[in-house]
């Protein structure tokens, strides 16, 4: 059995975990800035290739916690390993993609993977820090998916544009085959799992109201996000009239924005994480009723899309940490499957979002109404967020340990 190692500083084997995380976060969120031009060459409207959102997010949302629960006893360097490998394939296919049913299938794939690795990720680097340090541990490992925000989804947007979006799918193959040499070597053997729950105790998180209080805020706060984000790019080039490269640097600028947020998010929520998800859940709110009221002023558009990137992804830590906290408590061995449905949680927002985007988009209200429909849905996950404050003051006075096996 391998003896875990927990470090009071941030080990070196997280940053592989970084570095793995940015691949599988370019082809989340590349598909974004590539919609446009998708939809010219197979001949489809923009709002029908937001369907390929919507499957990432479905593969993230059923897949990941089917497939966590099954590979519960899988000691999880060997499941990372693998499942990098599976993500790789997922990418050549869109690559060797002809036509929309193989691009869709690419992104179910690539979806699951998704969400087996940063179920089991995150887990990995919290075990291996001190208890202060865990919100942190768990912010660098989704500062690979945040950060490709801020380069990946630029430079592959440009690939694409420039090259054909299939390139760019070769590109993220290509960073698949290197994470997994990276991981290889940098990430230390795990302790085999002991204690975990099989597929069948999967309803026992459910029963849990803590923990469903803390998924569903998840969800409507990424609902809102998504509902912006999935048509972000043509909101940018139709209404505001920014050009196509205008708008990489745009997006490149609310990627840093993310990764800012991130970052904070981790550091500010190492203590008391309820109180602190509670002021960035109105933050976001008030962000994005802003954000419908500058659509027509670009140098407006850009700092408030800066701040939109930073408050709508500086709780991820926040939520990550207290889902898991909040079932270990009730239910050991339940870390993996309850991380797991965090991230599902996150991405059916994203499909949620990315499916009422193109309603809002289809509508009367036209593309102009993602923005404050969007901060509609983020005013549920304050509310949440509030009851979930009120629920776990108490137990915050000081973050406590969690354990998982």
């Amino acid at each position: 059995m391998t003896q875990q190692v927990i470090s009071a500083k941030i080990p070196f084997a997280i940053w592989a975990l970084t570095f793995c995380a940015f691949g599988i976060g370019t082809t989340e969120f590349v598909i974004v800035g590539l919609l446009p031009t998708i939809a010219n060459d197979l001949s489809i409207s923009i709002s029908s290739t937001g369907l390929l959102v919507t499957l990432f997010a479905l593969g993230v949302a059923i897949g990941g916690p089917l497939f966590t629960a099954l590979t519960g006893k899988i000691e999880r360097k060997k499941l990372l390993l693998f499942t990098v490998v599976i993500f790789t394939i997922g990418n050549l296919i869109a690559f060797f993609a002809d036509g929309v049913m193989l691009l869709q299938l690419s992104r179910v794939i690539t979806g699951t993977t998704h969400g087996v690795f940063f179920a089991n990720a995150v887990i990995i680097a919290s075990n291996t820090v001190a208890d202060n340090k865990k919100a942190s541990a768990i912010s660098l490992v989704f500062a690979g998916l945040l950060v490709s925000t801020a380069t990946g989804v630029p430079l592959g947007t440009y690939i694409g544009v420039n090259y054909g979006w299939r390139m760019t799918f070769l590109f993220i193959a290509v960073w698949g085959m290197l994470s997994l040499i990276i991981l290889s070597y940098l990430l230390p053997g795990q302790e085999k799992p002991t204690e975990s729950l099989k597929l069948k105790d999967l309803p026992k998180v459910f029963k849990n109201t803590s923990v469903l209080i803390v998924l569903l805020s998840n969800i409507f706060a990424y609902t809102g996000t998504f509902i912006v984000f999935t048509f972000l790019t043509p909101l940018l080039e139709k209404i505001t009239g920014f050009s196509v490269n205008t708008i990489n640097i745009i997006l490149l600028v609310y990627g840093v924005g993310v990764a800012l947020g991130n970052i904070a998010g981790g550091w500010i929520s190492n203590h008391k994480p309820s109180k602190i998800l509670v002021y960035l859940f109105f933050s976001h709110t008030i962000v994005l009723f802003i954000l419908s009221l500058v659509l027509t002023i670009k140098f407006a558009m850009i700092i408030t899309l800066f701040l939109l990137g930073f408050f709508a992804f500086s709780n991820v830590p926040a939520l990550q940490l207290l889902v898991v906290q909040l079932s270990e408590r009730k239910f050991p061995g339940s870390a993996g499957i309850a991380s797991s449905l965090n991230v599902s949680a996150f991405n059916i927002g994203a499909a949620a979002g990315a499916y009422i985007g193109g309603l809002v988009v289809d509508s009367t209200l036209t593309i102009k109404g993602t923005p404050w429909v969007g901060g509609l849905f983020v005013i549920v996950a304050l509310l949440f967020g509030v009851l979930n404050w009120q629920r776990n003051k108490s137990l915050e006075k000081y973050t406590r340990t969690w354990k998982a096996k």
